[in-house]
């Protein structure tokens, strides 16, 4: 079997961050890349993709920026947020980490139902972040379908259930996918 990887670029200022685009000590990197089930998601932090700048000092409002990014990410690739399996979540400051939980769940119940009685994997680390007013990254890994037979995906609404004979697991899931769509 040929698996296939697809690379979705990342921007900044409108330029796509590559060389020659931007010098060579600069960073370059996908925004995501998909290798077969896979979908790796690049740190996203709470800055404006267009401008480069941040805009808030506010904890919870760069969560809510990053989280929305890899929403995008995850459903460019075809997949949702309720199939995100891991997470890492990069800290400037450890008192961040309740209000980091509380808004990564917020978050969860609205855009990825699944995820709040079976969370992903997840690692949590307090780093220097890339700029100074970072206060938070995320990077994740998620899969495009959770092999149940049954896969989602909000960008284009639909459901594709290719199995009613999946493992209990994922037929009581369908419920919760559905209503995830909206």
């Amino acid at each position: 079997m040929s698996e296939t990887v697809k690379f979705y670029p990342a921007f900044r200022e409108g330029k796509k961050l590559a060389y020659p685009n931007f010098p060579p000590e600069a960073g370059k990197y996908a925004a995501a890349v998909e290798a077969g089930n896979l979908i790796f998601v690049s740190g996203c932090q709470g800055q404006n993709e267009e401008t480069g700048r941040v805009e808030t000092d506010v904890f919870e409002e760069q969560m809510i920026i990053a989280l929305d990014k890899v929403r995008r990410y995850m459903e460019d690739a075809g997949s949702s947020m309720n199939n995100v399996i891991k997470t890492l979540i990069l800290l400037k400051r450890i008192e961040d980490y309740p209000t980091m939980r509380r808004t990564e769940l917020e978050y969860y119940q609205k855009y990825a139902p699944m995820l709040v009685e079976d969370p992903p994997a997840s690692t949590f680390m307090v780093v220097g972040l890339g700029k100074p007013e970072y206060l938070v990254e995320i990077d994740v890994v998620g899969v495009i379908s959770r092999g149940c037979g049954v896969s989602a995906s909000r960008r284009t609404g639909t459901i594709d259930a290719k199995s009613s004979l999946g493992p209990p697991v994922c037929r009581r899931r369908l419920g919760a996918i559905c209503d995830s769509l909206g």
